[in-house]
Parts: C-alpha cells; structure tokens; sequence
C-alpha cells in the first residue's frame, strides 16, 4: 500500500479491476438469490446528491447480501419518456438564459457542447453517458448489461405488451381528466413550463350546491361531511360575482359564482354560459337550502373569502371550523341592517355533526376559548384550525345527525359523500390548485379537464384489495411507512395514463396518444431479465410479440405455439423463462420517499394486475431527501451537488460513506462542506490504521494466548458485527456505520491506547470487511494488502459468534476507562498536580448486597424494604447498619433501570475488582503521570481522608496526593 491514501488512485484502479472480471454480472445458480432495485433516474440532467443517497443505499445492500453468499442482481436503466426533456431541449435551443447557467454553472455541462443538446434525442444520449460513467465513478455493482433506456424499440415492444393486457382486464378506460393547462399558450405543462408553483398539486374538492329560488350559490369543500354542519354561507361584499348557466349532461342550473370561479369553470367538462353580474349585496342576507341537510341557512359578509378560492362563496361550519366560529362571533355586536339583516345571530344554533375523543360538542368552540384566541386576525388561528381537522380526520367518527353515515370514521367518508350528493344532485366535484400555479410565459394556469382521456382505473376496489393484500405480505421498511402506503392506496383516484406530447411508446388501441411517463415505469424490473438477452444479440424486436411477453413473464401460451409466433427456439423461450422465475420477485425496491404516493403505488398495482402471488413484490424500502447546506436542491433552478462533483472532489468512498451517515431512512439529510472533510479527516486515519498495521507483519490469530484486552477487543467487535448485519437488514445504514466505523475505531484507538497489539491484524481483518460495503474501493486495496487474491467484494461478511463475547472483559475494561476518567475529571477541576494516587475497591459488605440483590432480582422479589431486611438478618453486616438503608436505596433503582446485567456479571466468578486494578497499574501510571496504589476499602493502608467510605462496586473511591513544590 502506498503510505498516504489517494482515494482516486484506488478507485480508477479498482473499478478497473470489477469491470475487467465482471463480478458483478448476475447468472442464475444454485445459491438464494436477491433481486433489488432503485428508480432508474430521469435523463433531464446529471445525477444530483438525492440520487447519490438512494442509490448508494441500493448498492451498500447489494455488496452486503452479495458478501452473505446471496447470489445478487443490481440492475439499472435511464428513464426519459414524458415531457421534460423535449421542454430542456426547447429551452436550449432558445438559449433560455437561466436553463443556460444552471446547465453549464452547476451540472457542469461545458459550454461548447450545451448548445448542442438542443434535440430530446441529443440530451438522452448525453446524459445517458454521464450518468453510467458518475455511477461506475462512485463504485456501484451495477450488471451494466442490462441497462436500457425507456424509448428503445425493444421496450417500447414491452410496454405495449404491458397495456394490450391491462386493457384487456378492463383496468384501462375512457373519460376526463384534469390537467395543470396554461390558457395563453392552450397546452398543459409540467414542471419545467412552471415559473412559480412547481409543488402545487391538483386537489379534489366537493361542490355543495346550496339554493336560493332557481339559483345555486355552490361552495368548495375539502370535507364534504361538514356539510352537515353548516350555519350559514360567507360573501364578500367586495367582490363581484357573475351569474352563469352552467349545463352538465342532460342537467342545466343557473349558478352564482366569483367571476375568477367563473373563468376556471369554463375549462371543466361542463358548458358555461355568462348570463349577467350580480352584486354582491343582493347574494347577502338572503335565506338558502342546505341541498344535504334540507335547512334553511343565511348568507352572512365576510371580507376574508377570496374571489380566486374555489367558487368564491364559503360554507360556515363554526361547531368545527375555528375560523367560521371566531367570524360569526365577530358579527354578534355588527350592525347589518345595510344588508337587510335585522335578527340576532346569536340565535344561530352551532351545529356539532362529529365525534372526537379529545374534543366536547363543539371542538372548534372549545380550542378558540383554552388558546384565548380573540380574533380571526391571531396567528394561533391557523394553528387551532390545524388540531381540529387533524384530531377530527384522524379519529372522529360521524354522529347521529348524518343519518346513514352515523358511526363512520371521518377518513373513510370523503369518496362515499362525494359519490352519493352527486348521484343526489346535491353536489359536483371541483378541481383546484393547491397553490397558484404561473406558466414561464407569464399566464396564471387553470386545472383543465381533458376530454376523451385514457385513464388506469386505479380506484377498482378489486384492482385495490389486491394491492392490499400485497402490502399486508411486504416489508416496509421502515415500518411505520405502512400506515402512508394504505393510506395512499385508499386515497388514489384514476390516473391518466396518455398524453398528446412528450416521448414515449404509443398506446397500442388508439396511437394518437402517448403512454405517460409514470405509467411506462411500473414493472420495467422484468424487463432487466429480458435486457440481458437483447444485449447479447439473441432477442430482436421481431422476436418480442405479445405470445414471448405471455410466455416468458407470466407462464402462459403453449411454448411450441410461443416459438412459432416468435421465431425462437423452444430453448431459448425455456432458458428467458428460467431466467425470470429465478430472478422474480423483486426482493427489494429501494426508493426516495418522493415516489411513495406515485410510482412505488404504481408499481404495486401494475404488479398485482399482471402477475400472479408468488411474483408479487417482497419489501418497499423508502430514504429521505437530500439538501445542500440547508438549501433545497433544484435541477432546473439549483441549487445542486452532482454526483460527479462530488467524487472528483472528495473521491468515491468518501462521498459514500458521508452521504450514509448524515440520516437515518426517512430522515432528511444535508449536504455539508464541514461535514464531508471531517469524513474524508476519518477515512485517512482509518487507511493509517490498516497500513501501520500491515506493515507490522504481526499475523496472530485466536490461537495465541491473550490477555485480557484482547479478550475486550474480541468481545466488542462481534458486538458492532451484529449489530452492523441488523441494521443492514432494517436498511439503517445511519446505525450500520455508527457501529462499523466510528463506535468500532473507538474501541481500536482504546485497545492500542491499554497496549494491545495481538489482534490489531484480526481487528483488521473483521473492519476492513464491515466496511467493504461502504467504501468498497479503500477495503479492496487493503484487502489485497493484506494478501488476499480474491476480491473482497465477494468475501465473506463477518458474522457474530455468541462464543467471543466476554462479558467480564468488557465491564473490566469499563471500570478501568471509568476509573481513569474520574481521576483525570478530579485533576482537571482542581487543577493539582498529583504526586500519587490512591484507589480503594468496594469493601466485602457492599459486594454482598449486590450479590443478594441479584439473587432478589432474578426471584422478582426485589425491594428496598425486602432487601435491607435480608441484609441486616446476616451478623456479619449488621455492624453496618446505618450504611446499608442509603446504599440499598441507591442500588435498588439502578437494578431496575437497567443496571442488573452488569451486577450479575460482577458477581460472577472471574470479576475481582482488587486483581483486575493491580493488573492496570502500569497503564493507569503511565496515563495519570505518576505512581498508583491500590487498597480495599476493608483495610486501607492509606485514608488520610477517609476516601475509602465512597468505594462501590464497579466504581473505586479515589484519594490524590498532591504533589508539593519544592
């Protein structure tokens, strides 16, 4: 090994190596094989630092199964169908002046070859490129022959195959769809045509149609079952609103309507007609029909209700909502009388329709008044609406007044009330931005229905029980996940599955439209299967008819029939199919929890639909998100950390390692410059250590005699091995490298510190394995180093041997490092130089109580009272009498916190607290700078200060002579 670490050195010459002996290309045997597999990333730039998280987390699996004897596939793909990347090249070839810099200055396209990728073709094929080459980079076990992108002939062959047979089984219909549409340019868009509300979603709301003689004032409602309690509806005098004829089907209504609600009205599937404006005071004080309820309800002024929201007219739920509450009680005292309001809106009845645990009759009442909230204008408003609705969702149930509906949970009940007051023409369903959304070009966007749309009928209960069904047999990791997974299947709706613009394969049964790019990447992990075959020449497209598809994945058509309409060879068809029945299913999908409400629910549905049990997926993995120094990364905007970057910099394992160790699973994890040179800081003395000790050419192994730091050292170690393989296997990998790296070379800095050195090569050996996974180009080298021919990529991963631990050995060594902390803590704080020091070990009365409290403990009959009384019946510790109570009282509280473990192993047979310090004495020397003694609290030679009376077990009293000046 070369005396300093050059991780780019190493890493060139070792991604040379895997690549020339290709290790990691997967081939079905005899061994248990694991199939994991990460989002294949999205070609519209280079791969950033939330890649670098999701899959380096992939990999480290992989190695880690792969070194436990698993036979493992890691495969990858590039993923471009959609529209992004036909926006990016739009952009380039305007030479947009901020996609310009963002794609030179900070995904470090150079400038002379940015122009150029003014086509979608130019851009996939270049970060198609770079994308490999970051991911060979960072040292990924990738089976790069099964690569593809999604717009090859091959797959697009697949994907068509995919949709004949949705189709088929009628998960595929027709209707209308809203999309996010810019009205100036009559087009819809997609996040990168987005100038402001990138994150907006489109959200489903309930119309309720309230009436007033022949007309309806409808009002937006996220929670349809509050339509139970409404008292009455809110109007802002200030606004104008339109009235409209507005026709759906056979049904034809005259509405009122903010003319902002108007406008996005004429974008939905009904035909809107204006007829005349309306002022607003002619809509106020007017008396109404609750369309649900049959009650007559008031129109009230409220200046808050915003033209643009929904329809611009508000429902008042004051039993619920706080802010209708804290509105309504702001109108007691107000003179109404311009409006024609004479009455006195005391009288209006709350109306409590909702039953929650921690909440009376009428809960938003009741929050206002205990957080003394004295108007709608107090920010703890917000945060009063905010604990109502969560604490009603979560764990309300509908009352007695919601006739049929009484007893249900309120999260369950939206999608029914909606589907029955529209079948009642009570109400309608209205789509609007969760926040406003402004096209590039400068025009505010409306939510669009399109018409003649291709839909995956995602909401068939069938379609979903099966998916449940999944779930119920699937790890989720982590698993309080679970809960966010059956949740998001209960929620999801129909999705459209097509598009006019944008890459991708045509829809099979009408070829105007473009299977959209979520609904082409739901089951392309069988295709890796077949991607390995059309590598290597033997599949072509005219080979991949709809009967090998049939055979190969799902069993199905006769093999003789199947080779005659493929053109294959029987054999081959059996080999491809052999091949798929040993891969799938996917043991493992490892993804950003980004995609936990789309593609990962996707790839479940799309996997119960077309495959049969046994192929259905194993566990879901999900990882947090990544930032940079606090910021949120943006591709298209910055800021951003490349992969790329980040291993030219900081090389391959460095990036790794960091990039592991900031967060654990759904946690967050932030990018920080401090951050990653402390890790580069550990990684060079961790290279130091395997060098020192290789040099050494000490070999010993567990055959030589050992003392008892070795016995430690030993013990600890198989301690972070099986806690390293736990946490691997929860996929923590935050806790996998606390154990395998940090808490580990701890220990080695105190073993070498006591003067170990037998076992610094076995040390090493076990280490450099445990952290292969990690940082597997440093642990190669040293691997070799140590004289090893085979790749440590495939050894074996270190397992944990219950005959090595030593607890005896670790408590010793814990009282030694305890013992020198306290007197190193007494020096520090009274700043004396110490001439000699003095440590006295429990007297023989204290380790009997602590011998008789095991044996209590172990009887379950441990008390204070029990165990005092038991101590004092004994003659021969009677005599310490008024010691016994306050020790006892202390003891007692450690036992049964935790502590008996550690005072069962004291009283074993090979603990001697007076033995074991003797034994440290040179050590404790050496450390503290001058000479130690070593009494028993029974007979001290020495207590000028009576020191010996504070001695417990496991923790020596402890007297310092300073040293005088001469």
């Amino acid at each position: 090994m070369e005396q300093d670490y050059k991780p780019h050195e190493i890493e060139k010459k070792w991604q040379k190596k895997w690549n020339e002996s290709q290790i990691f290309q997967a081939e079905p045997d005899k061994r248990e094989k694991f199939f994991i597999t990460i989002p294949y990333p999205y070609l519209n730039g280079n791969l950033h630092a939330g890649h670098t998280r999701t899959f380096t987390i992939g990999d480290v699996v992989a190695r880690h199964k792969r070194m436990l004897g698993y036979n493992v596939l890691y495969p990858m793909g590039f993923h471009v169908t959609g529209t992004p990347i036909v926006g990016l090249a739009e952009l380039i070839a305007n030479r947009d002046p901020q996609t310009m810099d963002v794609y030179e200055r900070l995904h470090g396209i150079p400038g002379d070859i940015l122009p150029t990728l003014d086509t979608p073709e130019k851009i996939v094929d270049y970060f198609k490129r770079e994308s490999e080459k970051a991911m060979r980079n960072i040292g990924y076990s990738i089976d790069w022959r099964r690569k593809f992108t999604t717009t090859d002939p091959t797959y697009k062959k697949f994907i068509e195959w995919q949709y004949i047979r949705l189709e088929e089984k009628g998960l595929i219909v027709k209707g209308s769809h809203p999309v996010k549409w810019c009205p100036n340019d009559n087009n819809p868009v997609e996040d990168h045509d987005i100038l402001h509300g990138e994150e907006a979603t489109i959200v489903e709301y309930t119309l309720i149609k309230f009436r007033y003689k022949d007309l309806v004032l409808p009002c937006a409602t996220l929670r349809p079952e509050t339509t139970y309690g409404v008292t009455n509806l809110w109007v802002n005098p200030d606004v104008t609103y339109v009235k409209a004829k507005v026709t759906q089907g056979e049904n034809e209504e005259f509405w009122v309507v903010s003319k902002e609600a108007f406008r996005k009205l004429t974008f939905t599937d009904r035909t809107v007609e204006y007829i005349e404006d309306v002022p607003a005071k002619s809509i106020i004080g007017i008396k109404l029909t609750n369309p649900v309820t049959g009650d007559e309800i008031i129109s009230l002024p409220a200046s808050f209700v915003r033209p643009e929201n929904g329809s611009g007219i508000v429902m008042s739920v004051p039993a619920h909502a706080p802010f209708d509450y804290l509105a309504l009680r702001d109108l007691y005292d107000a003179d109404l009388s311009e409006y024609g309001i004479t009455e006195d809106l005391r009288n209006i009845k709350l109306i409590s329709l909702i039953k929650v645990p921690e909440f009376g009759e009428f809960p938003a009442k009741e929050i206002v008044e205990s957080m003394g909230i004295t108007s709608q204008k107090d920010p703890k408003a917000e945060e009063a609406t905010k604990i109502v609705y969560r604490r009603e969702f979560h764990g309300g149930v509908l009352k007695e007044l919601t006739g049929k509906y009484e007893g249900q949970a309120v999260s369950k009940i939206k999608d029914i009330l909606t589907r029955d007051f529209i079948s009642s023409n009570a109400g309608e369903t209205f789509y609007e931005f969760s926040e406003p959304v402004v096209c590039r070009c400068g025009t505010p966007c409306v939510v669009n229905m399109v018409k003649g749309q291709w839909f995956l009928n995602y909401s068939n209960p069938e379609w979903k029980a099966k998916v449940y069904k999944c779930l119920d047999e699937m790890r989720i990791i982590p698993e309080e996940y679970r809960v966010e997974f059956e949740n998001k299947v209960d929620w999801l709706k129909d999705k459209a599955c097509a598009r006019r613009k944008g890459l991708g394969t045509r829809l099979p049964f009408d070829k105007e439209w473009l299977i959209e790019s979520l609904g082409d990447s739901t089951i392309y992990m069988s295709y890796y299967v077949i991607a390995r075959f059309i590598e290597n020449g033997e599949l072509k497209i005219e080979n991949l008819t709809l009967s090998f598809f049939d055979y190969v994945l799902l069993g199905k058509s006769d093999l003789a029939a199947a080779s005659a309409d493929t053109g294959l060879s029987p054999e081959l068809l059996e080999e491809i199919r052999r091949h798929f029945n040993y891969w799938y299913p996917v043991d493992l999908r490892s993804s950003g929890k980004d995609l936990v409400p789309n593609h990962l629910l996707f790839f479940l549905f799309h996997h119960v639909a077309l495959f049969e049990e046994e192929k259905w997926p194993k566990a879901l993995a999900v990882n947090g998100f990544v930032s940079l120094e606090g910021q949120k990364m943006s591709k298209s905007k910055g800021p951003i950390l490349t992969m790329e970057s980040a291993v030219s910099k900081y090389g391959a394992d460095i990036t790794r390692m960091y990039i592991l160790s900031t967060a654990e699973q759904t946690q967050d994890a932030d990018w920080q410059r401090t951050g990653i040179e402390s890790a580069r800081r550990q990684v060079d003395r961790f290279y130091s250590f395997a060098n020192s000790v290789i040099e050494s050419g000490k070999r010993a192994d567990l055959s030589t005699e050992l003392k008892q730091i070795d016995h430690w050292i030993l013990s600890r170690i198989q301690n972070y091995i099986r806690d390293t393989n736990a946490a691997l296997y929860s996929i923590q990998t935050r806790e996998a490298i606390q154990n395998s790296f940090f808490l580990l070379q701890n220990d080695v800095k105190w073993y070498q510190r006591r003067g170990g050195e037998t076992l610094l090569y076995y040390v090493l050996d076990n280490w450099v394995r445990l952290m292969s996974p990690f940082t597997p180009h440093l642990c190669e080298e040293i691997w070799e180093a140590m004289g090893h021919k085979d790749p440590i990529s495939l050894a074996q991963y270190p397992l944990y041997n219950e005959d090595l631990i030593d607890d005896g050995a670790e408590l010793a060594e814990e009282m030694i490092k305890g013992t020198l902390e306290d007197v190193e803590e007494i020096i520090r704080v009274t700043k004396m130089t110490p001439q000699k020091v003095h440590l006295y070990t429990a007297p023989a009365w204290k380790a009997e109580a602590i011998r008789c409290a095991c044996e209590m403990q172990l009887e379950c009959s441990l008390e204070v009272g029990t165990l005092i009384k038991k101590l004092m019946a004994n003659p021969d510790l009677k005599r310490f009498g008024k010691e016994i109570p306050k020790f006892v009282q202390k003891i007692v509280p450690e036992f049964k916190s935790g502590s008996a473990d550690r005072y069962e192993i004291l009283t074993g047979p090979n603990i001697d607290e007076q033995t074991l310090l003797k034994e440290s004495i040179s050590f404790l020397e050496k450390e503290i700078g001058c000479p130690v003694e070593v009494h028993s609290a029974d007979s001290p030679a020495f207590d000028p200060e009576k020191k010996s009376r504070f001695a417990e077990p496991l923790r020596p009293a402890i007297y310092i002579e300073e040293k005088k000046e001469e």
